[in-house]
Order: C-alpha cells, then structure tokens, then sequence
C-alpha cells in the first residue's frame, strides 16, 4: 500500500464524497418528484413502509456519484477499482429500478450475487478470518489453480464462497434496517467511517489503493443523504442505497485484512435483527425475502418510540459498537456479538409477552 499522507485518505474524501452528496440528492430529489418517482402508501401500500406522505427512493444515485467522482479523483485505477464500479454501476441501477417500480426479491438477490461473483472475479476475497481464540482461520488453504492462454489463474474455494455469501447477505440485511427516517444513513455512516479507520493500520496486498479512500468516501456519501433523510425525511435511501452500502462495506471489509468480525460487531443490531427475521419467517412457513412489519425498528414504533428515538438508538448503538471493533481484540468482540444475541433474544421474548397482554387487556376492556 502506497504511503500517503493521512488527510488525502481520510478527511479529503470524506469531505469530498459528503459535499457532493449535499448537492446531488436534493437534485435527486427533485427529478424523482417531478417524474412522479414517488411511493405514495395510499396508492401503493406496503408492509415495511411506515410514512404517511408521498416520498421519492432512488438515494443511491446520490451516493454512488459521489463516490465514483471522490475515489477517481483521489485513487488510480486499476482492474479490481473497476470491478468494484462495475459492481456498484449494476448494484445501483437494479436497486433504482426496485425504488421506481418495483424488482422481484428473488431476481434482486440473483443480481446481488452477480454483483459479488464480479468482485471476486476480480481477485478480491476472503483469505482469512481471525479466529477469537488465537490465531487465523485459514480459508485460502483449499484452492485450484487453472491455466488459460498461458495465464495461471487460482480459484480459493472457501475464500471466494464466502465473499460470495458474505457481501449479499450484507445488502440484504442493511436494506432490512431501513424502515424510519434517518436510521440506516446515519448506521451506515458510521460504519464506514470506522472500517476506514481501522482500514488505516491494515490493508489487503491486492491492492495499491487506499482501501481507507474508499470507506470514508462511503461515509461521507452517506452522510449527505442523512441530512435530507431524517424526520422529517424528504427522500428515502431505497434498495439502491442499502444495496450499494452493504456491497462497499462488505468489499472494504474484506481489503482491510478481512475485518469480517469488526464488521459484524459495527453492524451487530441490524445483521442480528436480520438473522432473527430470517429464522422467524422460515419457522412460520413463510418466504424469507418478503417484506413484513416485524423488524426491531417496528416493534420500537408500536411501543411508543418516535421516529426520531429509532433512528437516534441506532446510531448510538453503532457509534458504541465501533468504538468496541476499534479497540478490542477478537475474543471480546466475539463476547459482545453473543450479548447482543442474547439480548435480541430476551427483547423478542418480553416483546410478544408485552403484545399478547396489551391485546388481551384490550379484549378484557
């Protein structure tokens, strides 16, 4: 990794990326309106939309400009920059096409493994996750080496498949946090500016670029969508928007010497809220990939909680989870994300018992 001074990787992109993001999604937003690219939950109901009024999606737009424009400015291009983009191009348009109209779940996850099969056929893939009890997890050891033309090419088999499961699973769970007004914005903010933090003291050799270019880019990105996304929000990220974060964050995760783990602790809430509904839709017979009203931002509406609560809970949930993933080894982090299943559990459990004794009540009455 090429050494460059630490403003040019971190606050110039970020600063960048978040200026052209302030500018490019009220544009957004205006095209959207003006061509009628609303959701109106009058007219189009849908279980996962809580707002009352008519609001364009399409916040990827805005967030895949800024980033293409801030990291060609600041980083040379190389084969696996444009596989990313190619990636980031396909991920966007598929998801503005979901926002506008509507995509099947089942044809938009076959186009999120498209997108990761382009990166991994890029070379980009996980080599190896660190195990919490010491040492590595070594997942490069199972491989096979083909030649064509001339060319010797190595394809890790358990490294690529779980790059090829790791970044959709992340577009997907990422998507299914975004439900109230600024909440996923300000958790993928964050993150990002955390995986660039840590991108800072580690970095993949597979690349010359500065993977930390890229995450804080993200992260300014987003935070200019969070100015026009928080109550009262005037334009939603859409599945462009938590598609194309979950594939950066997912490819970033893997540059900075597979930072799997500070990942999945950073994203501890949403990913884990994303496996409970995963499990609670299989048990009940029903798809896994259909929408429904059951997510934890939900379930913290139908207590009381304000939009403006949501949101704010789980910034500050991520903002600790990042301070855990910057400054504590494996083993704790493995503790904090077994607490957090625990907890989730334990809430999902008072949570029912609360609605059954709040509907009886109501039927007593």
């Amino acid at each position: 990794m090429n050494l460059v001074p630490t403003a040019e990787i971190t606050v110039i992109p970020f600063l960048m990326a978040l200026v052209i993001s302030l500018i490019s999604t009220p544009i957004t937003i205006w095209c959207f309106s003006k061509l009628g690219w609303v959701v109106d939950p009058k007219k189009s109901p849908h279980p996962a939309h809580i707002h009352k009024d008519p609001v364009p999606k399409g916040g990827g737009l805005p967030v895949l400009v800024s980033v293409l424009i801030t990291t060609l400015c600041l980083i040379e291009l190389d084969y696996h920059l444009i596989a990313v983009f190619v990636a980031c191009i396909l991920t966007t348009i598929v998801g503005l096409v979901d926002d506008i109209k509507g995509v099947n779940p089942y044809k938009r996850l076959g186009f999120n493994f498209l997108a990761a099969i382009i990166i991994v056929a890029s070379g980009i893939g996980i080599s190896f996750v660190s195990n919490p009890f010491g040492g590595i997890i070594d997942l490069a050891a199972l491989k096979i080496t083909l030649s064509f033309i001339g060319n010797i090419f190595q394809i890790w088999i358990l490294a690529d498949l779980f790059a090829l499961l790791w970044i959709p699973i992340l577009m997907n769970a990422i998507n299914w946090s975004s439900g109230v007004d600024g909440q996923i914005s300000g958790v993928i903010t964050i993150a990002a500016v955390v995986l660039g933090m840590i991108s800072l003291n580690y970095s993949a050799d597979i690349t010359q670029w500065p993977v930390s270019t890229l995450a804080f880019a993200l992260g300014g990105a987003f935070l200019g969508l969070t100015v026009y996304h928080f109550y009262p929000q005037k334009i939603m990220p859409g599945y462009s928007a938590t598609s194309l974060a979950g594939l950066l964050l997912g490819v970033v995760s893997i540059l900075a010497t597979a930072k799997v783990g500070a990942l999945l602790v950073v994203l501890g809430v949403p990913l884990i809220d994303f496996v409970y509904t995963m499990t609670r839709r299989v048990i009940a017979g029903k798809s896994p990939v259909w929408g429904d009203k059951n997510h934890l931002h939900h379930k913290l509406l139908n207590m009381g909680w304000s939009k403006k609560g949501v949101a704010l809970f789980y910034w500050l949930a991520t903002g600790v989870l990042g301070v855990v993933a910057l400054n504590f080894e494996a083993k704790i982090k493995l503790l904090v994300i077994m607490t957090l299943v625990a907890l989730m559990a334990v809430f999902s459990i008072w949570q029912y018992f609360y609605r059954f004794s709040k509907q009886r009540d109501l039927g007593n009455g």
